[in-house]
C-alpha cells in the first residue's frame, strides 16, 4: 500500500486505513497475522479513489459517496 514507511505513517495518521471496520489513526497499532487480511482503504480516502481510477475499477455507485 505504502513504498516507504514514512509514507504509511502519514496515510495511517491521516485516517486513510482501515483494519476490519475500525479506522486506525494509530501507527503502533499492532495488527494479528490473523488480521492482515482485512487491512484495506477506508470509503471515503481519496487515495482509494485515485487507485480505484487507475485500474479503472471505480463504480458508479461510488462517485456519489
Amino acid at each position: 500500500m505504502a513504498q516507504k514507511l514514512r509514507d504509511a505513517i502519514t496515510f495511517i495518521e491521516q485516517g486513510h486505513v482501515r483494519v476490519g471496520p475500525e479506522v486506525v489513526t494509530d501507527p503502533a497499532c499492532l495488527v494479528s497475522r490473523a488480521m492482515e487480511d482485512f487491512i484495506t482503504w477506508t470509503d471515503s480516502s481519496r487515495i482509494r479513489q485515485h487507485v480505484l481510477n487507475y485500474n479503472q475499477e471505480r463504480d458508479d455507485f461510488d462517485l456519489a459517496c
